[in-house]
């Protein structure tokens, strides 16, 4: 009983150290290298990747070690060369690395603005279709505070997008990134599930565990589409007609759309910048993600700005987060 008791404790503590990365004023690193392999959702190949820390204002950079030059690949908005069913990086050279989202969507709830990935394949592993395999990675070390603020993009007006039935848009938000989500299928089961997030102060434990997801019938297109070669029960969640077909069901009620907002938040990592607004997105998903971010990053409505303080939601404490600490 002890043990079940220190390990909530252990899992709430996670909790909230999440949370406080979010409101970091400086730019932070990892402390060290980690390292992690898993297959590809598309390409069916292993993986291995290595995590390395870096400076100020690098951002994030992933590096081909599989190959010898123009090996480099940053992400950033305008190296988005596909979108179908991932995001793919590609650089000038015609280097790509793909399924780039579920990682960023990591680095950015963990608090990680600078980073070296380096990749000996074209595709980043899926693990189990969501962020939370990353995240225990992650977590198994410390962070390094850099000596340059964060930046932060902080739109003045609202701006929107429309791609026929699909639309997003962005409005001002003086602290916050919060993302409203609504799906449209006409399977039953997911139908017009919605949510709204708030990444600074709402629990994010289950955008963060929430998978992949497709439905049974599409599966054979998507593989005579040459995707979907790594993909499993094991990483994806598949629904046929009204019934999920993993074993153990859902993860939580909103599974569906949950994982589309953590798509976006990782996405969102291109724009280079940590975004404050409220995003509202209908129909979403990583072409129309990318386009937004290009008109965005087109307008003048928006100011690139440093803190000089954080106001913490009263549901956030970091005396809370060492008490635990302390009586774990």
């Amino acid at each position: 009983m002890l043990f079940l008791e220190t390990l909530v404790v252990l899992i709430n503590l996670i909790k909230i150290c999440i949370k406080w990365a979010m409101f970091k004023i400086f730019q932070q690193t990892l402390s060290k290298t980690v390292k992690f392999e898993g297959v590809g959702l598309h390409t069916g190949n292993i993986s291995k990747v290595t995590v390395k820390p870096a400076e100020n204002n690098q951002g994030i950079i992933f590096k081909r070690i599989d190959l010898r030059k123009n090996n480099i690949v940053r992400a950033n908005f305008k190296n988005v060369s596909t979108a179908k069913l991932c995001t793919t990086l590609e650089n000038d050279h015609g280097t790509k690395v793909s399924t780039v989202e579920h990682l960023l969507a990591a680095f950015y709830i963990y608090g990680i603005d600078n980073a070296l990935v380096e990749v000996d394949n074209e595709e980043i592993p899926i693990m189990d279709g969501s962020a939370k395999d990353f995240l225990k990675i992650l977590n198994k070390i410390e962070l390094k505070e850099l000596s340059e603020k964060r930046k932060f993009l902080q739109v003045s007006e609202k701006i929107q997008l429309v791609d026929g039935q699909r639309k997003i848009s962005i409005e001002p938000s003086s602290t916050d990134f919060e993302v409203e989500f609504q799906l449209n299928y006409k399977n039953k089961l997911i139908s017009n599930q919605k949510n709204l997030i708030n990444f600074q102060k709402d629990d994010l434990s289950d955008v963060v565990e929430s998978r992949t997801f497709c439905l049974y019938e599409d599966i054979e297109k998507i593989k005579k589409a040459g995707l979907a070669k790594g993909g499993s029960l094991s990483n994806a969640v598949v629904v046929d007609k009204n019934k999920v077909l993993n074993k153990d069901g859902l993860r939580n009620k909103k599974e569906f759309v949950n994982h589309k907002i953590l798509d976006l938040a990782g996405d969102f990592v291109l724009a280079g910048y940590r975004c404050l607004g409220k995003i509202d997105c209908y129909q979403g998903g990583h072409q129309l993600t990318n386009l937004f971010l290009r008109k965005l990053m087109n307008t003048k409505s928006f100011d690139i700005i440093e803190l000089d303080r954080i106001v913490v939601s009263n549901k956030i404490s970091r005396n809370s987060a060492l008490k635990i600490a302390v009586n774990a």
